[in-house]
């Protein structure tokens, strides 16, 4: 129930990093990365991967971990099936759910709420900028024995109560983003990892449909679903 929780609360603000990956010359400047991104990203219709989620809190001795597969497509489209925990999030554009089928229960937002605001879903739906949202902190280079990856670090220009940070790992060969680390006020981090990916395999429309269920509960949140799920409240 706790990592369910967890997943509610940071989802809106992991989603978009699926579509931020780039192939090309690595530029020298932290301004000229994220116009690259930008421009690459507006050239991918659609996206797919597994992915290994891991949220690392202050004082806890074991990271809650889930695990899954993602698939996004341009206009606010996208889909997490979590194998674990057993889960679903669900987006046509227009709608959003989050369905827990053990809880026999479904929540349902409008996505629109949630894209007029500057916060990293906009980009994923192609309305958000990163030049304009986010400032740039520090680049550097990780070297281990598996992997050598450049780390991008970025700011929100906009203050974001549930989001302090990002930090994008990069493949240095093909330049596609393979971890994202979203950090929040308090330093407790969100870490998704994604691999098997896929970009523009033609991920068909019917795939972001969510079809409620028979007995599932329905709560209906009412104003903008957040992250942190203080804003809006459910009704049923």
């Amino acid at each position: 129930m706790r990592m369910r929780k967890i997943s509610l609360r940071i989802f809106l603000v992991v989603a978009f990093f699926d579509l931020c990956f780039f192939q090309g010359a690595f530029s020298s400047t932290g301004q000229e990365v994220l116009n690259e991104i930008q421009n690459r990203y507006e050239k991918t219709n659609d996206f797919e991967a597994s992915f290994i989620q891991e949220y690392i809190g202050k004082g806890m001795r074991q990271a809650n971990r889930g695990e899954g597969k993602v698939y996004f497509k341009k206009k606010g489209m996208m889909r997490w099936d979590y194998t674990v925990p057993n889960q679903k999030f669900v987006s046509d554009g227009h709608n959003l759910w989050y369905y827990q089928p053990e809880e026999k229960q479904v929540l349902v937002s409008d996505v629109s709420s949630v894209l007029k605001e500057r916060t990293p879903l906009a980009f994923l739906a192609g309305e958000g900028n990163l030049s304009r949202d986010f400032s740039f902190l520090n680049l550097h280079e990780s070297v281990s024995q598996k992997e050598d990856n450049y780390v991008i670090e970025l700011a929100p220009k906009e203050p974001i109560a549930t989001f302090s940070k990002l930090v994008l790992t990069v493949d240095k060969k093909t330049y596609t983003v393979l971890q994202a680390d979203v950090f929040d006020g308090l330093g407790n981090v969100t870490r998704t990892r994604f691999v098997d990916i896929k970009t523009n395999v033609g991920v068909p429309t019917a795939s972001f449909q969510f079809a409620i269920p028979p007995g599932t509960e329905v709560i209906k949140m009412q104003g903008p679903a957040t992250p942190s799920g203080k804003k809006g409240a459910p009704s049923k």
